[in-house]
């Protein structure tokens, strides 16, 4: 299943291992070491200021949609594959 985390991106959820909200990853030193390492394969997709970065395998997103309304998208998506 594949979820929409903003223009025009779908990626598959099972390639997802973290989705992280802008407020702890502005608070955690460990975050910012993270993404300054992986400065290569940072894709933003928000015009305005970010609101939830997207850890998969090989790149990291600064996605303009809200954690939760990630999380609630990837909750619907395990109860329709039933």
């Amino acid at each position: 299943m594949y979820i929409h985390i903003g223009e025009d991106h779908n990626i598959r959820a099972k390639d997802i291992i973290t989705i992280l909200d802008k407020e702890s990853a502005n608070q955690s030193e460990l975050v910012e070491e993270f993404l300054n390492h992986h400065k290569e394969k940072v894709m933003n997709l928000s015009k305005n200021p970010f609101k939830s970065i997207i850890i998969t395998f090989d790149k990291v997103y600064l996605s303009p949609i809200a954690s939760g309304t990630l999380k609630k998208r990837s909750s619907q998506l395990n109860i329709q594959e039933f």
